[in-house]
């Protein structure tokens, strides 16, 4: 029975509805986490290797800077992502959808351990470096938004809703760790040659975790949400432009609402590698390791969350994260510059909860 004939009939049982709920959220999960595995591994890899790789001629303080404009490349493709995959997946489907932002992102990621160095191929490898981030991010953009959409359009009722929601979200951390363990374990293992061949292996692995991430996503059915729209012929020719025309003001202050979780996550995450070792004079393991700790904390708190969303409102769920965050600003940063290691690892392990909240 296709989708389209579960949406009209309403077919499936509920123990196979409950079976569906329960792949689309492992294959939301599975994918968030490779996307942001692939995504992150960019940012953590960015502060320790690409400056020297890429920009060696540069001074060092100039040439950390380039490396991060690469970096913020990805996050001006991420809206255009999600804008042409929201298109696509309003007009084809969520389930098509992911399946291209899987593909894109686990590609893209792969091709970034295969770029060589300014010593091989002068400029043309930053520039080489400029275009997969975009397309990494264009990949993310779609992802981010599409496989909460996935997982939570199975779900009947909406008093678990917040809760099935966050699992997709668990993905960010979790790809995060994987990132984070990866880059330990091949510094260690390749030493000194981590700047030689050591950093592109975790880019290399993506490709196993995508295989993965295919296979479970093929699985699954489209959403009963689309399947009942494609049923009722209420496909919409430009969903981008309804939204924005029904909706301008959710989608503005919904967009800058985000700024307080997305801002201080990739300075938590991603400027504490040039900070911490630059500035504080901590070793890069000490770092690494409390990310780790900040991501398992991440993935452990954020159904907790998710499912507080369903007790209180998301918007007071919310609303305490965001205070959460201002407060622990300042603190943060207050026992970062006391430049005690243990000081420092409770700072960056900690960072991640007022932003898994919201």
């Amino acid at each position: 029975m296709t989708a389209v004939e579960i949406a009209t009939t309403g077919a499936l049982s509920e123990t196979a509805h409950r079976a569906q709920l329960r792949r689309a959220v492992i294959a939301s999960t599975i994918g968030t986490t490779i996307e942001w595995y692939d995504f992150l591994l960019y940012s953590q890899v960015t502060g320790l290797v690409f400056a020297k790789l890429f920009f060696p001629e540069s001074d060092p303080l100039v040439g950390t800077l380039q490396a991060f404009v690469i970096f913020f490349i990805g996050f001006v493709a991420r809206p255009v992502g999600a804008a042409i995959f929201g298109h696509y997946g309003d007009r084809i489907g969520r389930k098509a959808a992911l399946i291209a932002t899987l593909l894109l992102t686990g590609l893209a990621t792969f091709a970034v351990g295969c770029v060589p160095s300014y010593e091989q191929i002068g400029v043309w490898g930053a520039i080489i470096m400029v275009i997969l981030r975009f397309i990494q991010g264009v990949g993310v953009g779609g992802e981010w938004g599409g496989s909460v959409l996935l997982s939570m359009e199975w779900a009947r009722t909406a008093s678990h809703r917040g809760f099935i929601a966050s699992w997709p979200q668990f993905g960010a951390p979790a790809g995060f760790c994987l990132a984070n363990l990866a880059i330990l374990v091949f510094s260690r293992i390749s030493g000194d040659e981590f700047l030689t061949w050591g950093w592109r292996v975790p880019f290399w692995l993506s490709l196993i975790m995508v295989a993965i991430g295919l296979y479970i996503r093929l699985g699954i059915l489209e959403t009963p949400v689309f399947a009942r729209v494609i049923a009722e012929n209420r496909v919409e020719r430009a969903p981008i432009i309804e939204v924005f025309r029904r909706q301008p003001k959710e989608v503005a202050l919904t967009a800058l609402a985000r700024m307080a979780e997305q801002a201080p996550g990739f300075i938590f995450g991603v400027f504490i590698f040039t900070y911490g070792v630059t500035v504080l004079g901590t070793s890069r393991d000490v770092i690494l390791t409390a990310l780790l700790v900040a991501s398992i904390l991440g993935f452990c708190w954020v159904p907790i969350a998710g499912h507080l969303s369903d007790r209180i409102g998301r918007k007071r769920c919310y609303l305490i994260g965001a205070a959460g965050m201002g407060a622990w600003g300042f603190v943060y940063y207050a026992l970062l510059d006391t430049k005690v290691p243990g000081l420092i690892f409770l700072a960056v392990a900690l960072s991640i909860v007022p932003i898994m909240t919201m």
